[in-house]
């Protein structure tokens, strides 16, 4: 069922321009008769011409909405300057209400033009389906769905300018939660490396769980590529790295290393490199990010940490991509755990915490119950040790340095971190990165 209606009225054809109310009113009558209750929510999409009063065009298309009774709480006149503005703001109110079920009506002229700005504007959470504006006002007419065709129809450079034009609108937005925080450790020299972990703070994101910097999307979440995109690239003008050099780990809860410069496996939780001004980074929202440093040997590395690369032994599994790479002396090796959930929260079912208790019976506290707590922090600084790491080359401030905290609990400081156990499965992603400077 059809939980709103986009009806673009953002540029008709000249033709059509003088009619425009009678259009209206024939598609708003349809969309009330064809309408199951409750009504789907309905937005008027419109261009606010530069330098007009903002509800000039909501005040002229008045007479053609008054009649409309049943819609009257579910409709809105949504204008601005351009068509990625409007659409971005469409998504807002679609997002505080939950909706991703979605039927557009617009003129032909316009269709693959919106289903670009779709396809970037939001993630597969959504459906569309696409409908061509028409006077008809029978219910049989508009309940004729036009498929969504495959490959893209319009020429390049108009893909590349509607891409430019939403970049240029993301990039005007405010910041959201205060500006871009980024947490460094004093473990690790700042004379050879640029490094840091994120917090949640001084990006665009505007749903809750994903507010405001997050940094990571797939097509079960809201926050679309262009967004997460944008917010890289306001933290990438804050630490100081360079966007077209930066690499993050591709994710998959288990122990590959991908050397920069080889072979890039389908999927890796640890990365390294040698090589100057390249930043590579691992993610985290309760997993733990891992940043290593060799100062003698200028190499370092980010893995991704969560239950299952622990247990499979991620981080020292970067750690000996160094030294074999690179020709490190583990002794040398620098390890900051980044934040990440902590043993006052983290569960897992007691099967997965007998694994940690062979690590350390520490590991694991109410051992005997259905969900016992678990350490993660601490089964990865043993494991580290275990392999050679110096215990005071690993900075896990949740036992080194309550000072200068760099390991907080993400579950624990919503204010700070985005977490997976806290928010659910429309969760954000915080980042720890590193590079050897030039």
């Amino acid at each position: 069922m059809v939980e709103a209606v986009l009806i673009d009225l953002f540029s008709l054809p000249a033709n059509l321009q003088n009619n425009i109310q009678g259009l209206l009113r024939n598609t708003l009558e349809t969309i009330e008769k064809c309408s199951s209750i409750p009504a789907p929510f309905v937005y008027v999409m419109c261009c606010q011409r530069q330098g007009s009063e903002k509800n000039g065009e909501q005040e002229s298309l008045l007479p053609a909405l008054r009649d409309f009774q049943s819609l009257k709480k579910r409709l809105e006149v949504v204008h601005a300057l351009s068509t990625a503005a409007v659409l971005y703001t469409i998504k807002q109110r679609l997002d505080e209400k939950d909706l991703s079920i979605i039927k557009v009506i617009l003129p032909t002229l316009r269709k693959d033009l919106m289903k670009v700005y779709v396809d970037h504007l939001f993630t597969a959470v959504y459906q569309f389906e696409f409908e061509i504006l028409q006077v008809a006002s029978d219910c049989e007419n508009l309940q004729i769905v036009e498929p969504r065709s495959e490959g893209q129809t319009l020429p390049l450079q108009d893909v590349a300018l509607i891409r430019s034009e939403i970049q240029m609108y993301l990039e005007s937005l405010p910041s959201l939660k205060g500006e871009l925080t980024i947490l460094r450790s004093s473990l690790i020299p700042e004379d050879i490396f640029l490094h840091g972990f994120t917090t949640r703070t001084g990006g665009i994101s505007y749903i809750p769980t994903l507010s405001s910097c997050n940094l990571f999307c797939n097509s079960k979440r809201r926050d679309p590529q262009v967004v997460v995109k944008e917010n890289l690239r306001r933290l990438a003008n804050a630490a100081g790295f360079n966007l077209e050099t930066f690499r993050r780990v591709k994710v998959d809860h288990a122990n590959a290393v991908c050397i920069l410069g080889k072979t890039e496996p389908d999927s890796y939780d640890g990365i390294v490199t040698n090589q100057k001004g390249v930043t590579i980074a691992a993610p985290g929202a309760d997993c733990i990010p891992v940043l290593f440093a060799d100062p003698v040997r200028r190499a370092c590395g980010a893995a991704h940490s969560g239950w299952k690369g622990t247990l499979l032994g991620v981080s020292m599994a970067t750690v000996n991509a160094m030294v074999s790479e690179y020709g490190c002396n583990v002794k040398d090796i620098l390890v900051v755990l980044g934040p990440s959930v902590g043993p006052c929260c983290y569960r897992l079912p007691h099967e997965s915490a007998k694994e940690f208790h062979r690590i350390d019976p520490k590991c694991v506290r109410l051992f005997d119950s259905e969900s016992p707590y678990i350490d993660i922090r601490r089964a990865t600084r043993i494991l580290l040790q275990s392999g050679g790491i110096l215990p005071e080359n690993i900075q896990d401030d949740s036992v080194t340095d309550q000072n200068q905290n760099i390991t907080f609990c993400t579950a624990c400081h919503p204010d700070k971190f985005y977490s997976h156990f806290r928010d659910g499965t429309n969760f954000g992603t915080q980042i720890g990165f590193i590079s050897i400077k030039d």
